[in-house]
């Protein structure tokens, strides 16, 4: 895939104008988002990552809009999971509502930086060796192990050695300050309790991102189509986040489905120089098992009928 920088420049710089249409119009003034507007706008975020892969298509060639799609739909569910922290995580600080939209805000623009460095270092590794990917697969096999044995073990956020780092070595107030993340106090400047959980949500994306992008790379390994999967992923988090907010109990098997991904992933990549499978497998075998998981974890937590 022969990808011209004029399509990178095209690609990041509608990433940054949607984002700007997104701060300025979409949720404009830092207040919450209520559920409605939350759900019509996680659908056009939804239905535009989806409608790029016929850009790919026309552009490129349909196998490289089909890898893009199988990728996509991937992220969308890891984003999936990666909200669901972000909800225990803002629910462990009780952050303010009013401070939830800047932080989410902010938080993901990072989160977008770091992906983006580290999708070019990942293309950069597999462009000059392409061994890794077999370090990529074993380490998605060590993770899909880690996910599937404690899907069903809640986050604890006390727990994150990023917790304990910021706690040791930051002057924090301990309190919030409006939506200010650093003041001046007794002389000296100090940081919130929201710089905390900027740095926490930052911190965990790039957890999150650990997997994601050799998961990303593992059904493509065009850096151009990996970076696209993951700029539309993150670029409906927020609306996604107040959509699943009330939420989180509805979805407990969705880690079990996402293990199962991440290992079929994984074992394609050990096994690159010994099994090919056409690239509608892969897109089949997420679509039926994330939608199974999903479709599962919905009837079972079905709350029952008043008598």
């Amino acid at each position: 895939m022969n990808v011209p920088l004029w399509a990178w420049i095209v690609l990041v710089a509608g990433t940054v104008l949607v984002i700007a249409i997104d701060l300025l119009f979409i949720s404009k003034g830092g207040r919450k988002m209520e559920l409605r507007p939350a759900l019509i706008w996680t659908g056009v975020w939804l239905a535009l990552g989806a409608a790029f892969a016929v850009v790919v298509g026309v552009a490129f060639d349909t196998k490289y809009a089909t890898e893009y799609l199988s990728g996509f739909l991937l992220e969308y569910s890891l984003s999936m999971d990666n909200v669901f922290v972000f909800i225990v995580l803002l629910a462990f600080f009780a952050v303010p509502p009013a401070a939830k939209l800047r932080v989410l805000t902010i938080g993901i623009l990072i989160a977008l930086g770091l992906r983006l460095i580290a999708i070019l270092i990942g293309g950069v590794l597999i462009a000059q060796a392409e061994w890794v990917l077999y370090i990529f697969g074993a380490f998605l096999i060590y993770t899909a192990w880690k996910l599937f044995h404690h899907a069903d073990q809640p986050t604890d956020p006390a727990q994150s050695p990023i917790l304990r780092f910021l706690k040791q070595r930051l002057p924090v107030t301990g309190t919030y300050e409006g939506s200010r993340f650093r003041v001046r106090a007794g002389g000296k400047w100090m940081y919130t309790t929201l710089a905390v959980v900027l740095v926490m949500l930052a911190g965990t994306d790039l957890v999150f991102a650990l997997d994601s992008i050799p998961a990303a790379f593992g059904v493509t390994r065009e850096p151009f189509l990996v970076f696209a999967v993951n700029a539309f992923a993150l670029m409906g988090l927020r609306s996604l986040f107040f959509v699943l907010e009330g939420l989180v109990d509805r979805f407990p098997y969705l880690s079990y489905g996402l293990a199962a991904v991440l290992a079929f992933v994984g074992a394609k990549m050990l096994l690159k120089d010994l099994w090919h499978p056409p690239i509608w497998v892969s897109l089949a075998v997420i679509v039926v098992v994330l939608g199974t998981s999903i479709a599962y974890s919905w009837v079972k937590t079905k709350p029952p009928r008043p008598a």
